[in-house]
């Protein structure tokens, strides 16, 4: 039964799988990782490559080729095994293909080697993978709004999430954390990011890396009050972030994302019920307040 649901799913998403396959990143990413499956066996080009096959028929793997590619298959099943989304399994699939197609065309002729880093370099410097550019509802934040509006309202509680966009863990986070905000978004618990790729300064003021080395991107931060009460990854003491899967069971379960959106629907409750025991002229000055903030919030 779950394998038939399985299938269902897919032939229903198909379409856009389809369209988002079709984007220039990933058909490219997808010749170069099938670049040496076709040299092996073009007919024409094949017969002209060395091979360490006892048969000597060229157009064949030899036993090491085939010890490469198993080696290969290994590691995308292993690092496969904490990815979350497609783009994250997809992505692992082409990186390490990329790797393990350098090594084979090394090995087979230094020049094919040479001339396949070279596109692999032109690829990287050209092609970034595209940008999440679905529905959401959050507020993007820079060096100068950040801090303004994390202390405008205390009774707002914020989720943000610190990223850079060259970074691709946070590039596959995209869409995790648009759902949630389209889920969980209300006046009392909203949802913003800001890059610290690009706002250095609030990189550092929010003790935020951006070295990969730390791999601290992305982090997710809950601010109450103005301040902050928690952020994930959390960081040991020589600056390096503990492992931590963001999906989302994980950020509902560790932020208490559930509780804090009961907490905000009664909070804007009660300020409705106090707002209709006031006087006639205090509702319509409170009304018009809340009509003024509903504007701004739609003009974000």
């Amino acid at each position: 039964m779950g394998l038939i649901t399985g299938v269902f799913a897919f032939l229903y998403h198909l379409p856009q799988i389809y369209k988002w396959l079709l984007k220039p990143y990933y058909i490219v990413s997808f010749l170069l990782t099938v670049a040496f499956l076709v040299v092996r066996k073009a007919p024409g080009l094949c017969e002209h490559l060395a091979t360490d096959r006892e048969d000597g028929n060229s157009c064949d793997f030899d036993w090491r080729e085939v010890e490469i590619l198993m080696f290969l298959s290994a590691i995308v099943m292993m690092k496969n095994r904490r990815a979350i989304t497609l783009e994250q399994h997809i992505g692992n699939l082409f990186m390490f293909s990329k790797v393990a197609n350098a090594i084979l065309f090394f090995r087979l002729d230094i020049r094919l080697g040479i001339l396949y880093l070279a596109l692999c370099v032109a690829f990287v410097m050209t092609c970034r993978p595209p940008l999440y550019m679905g529905p959401e509802y959050i507020k993007y934040f820079s060096d100068k709004t950040i801090d303004e509006e994390l202390q405008k309202d205390g009774r707002v509680t914020w989720i943000v999430e610190f990223y850079a966009n060259w970074s691709s863990d946070c590039q596959s986070f995209a869409p995790i954390f648009a759902n949630l905000s389209l889920k969980y978004n209300c006046a009392g618990l909203r949802f913003g990011k800001v890059d610290i790729g690009r706002y250095g300064e609030v990189s550092q003021r929010y003790k935020v890396s951006t070295s990969p080395l730390a791999k601290q991107l992305p982090s997710l931060l809950l601010f109450q009050g103005g301040r902050e009460v928690m952020r994930r990854p959390m960081v040991d003491s020589k600056g390096r972030a503990v492992s931590w899967t963001f999906n989302e069971e994980n950020i509902i379960r560790e932020f208490n994302l559930n509780e804090l959106f009961q907490k905000s629907k009664k909070l804007n409750k009660k300020q409705n019920g106090f707002q209709t025991e006031d006087g006639s002229g205090e509702l319509q000055q409170e009304t018009s307040e809340v009509e003024q903030s509903t504007e701004s919030k739609k003009d974000q």
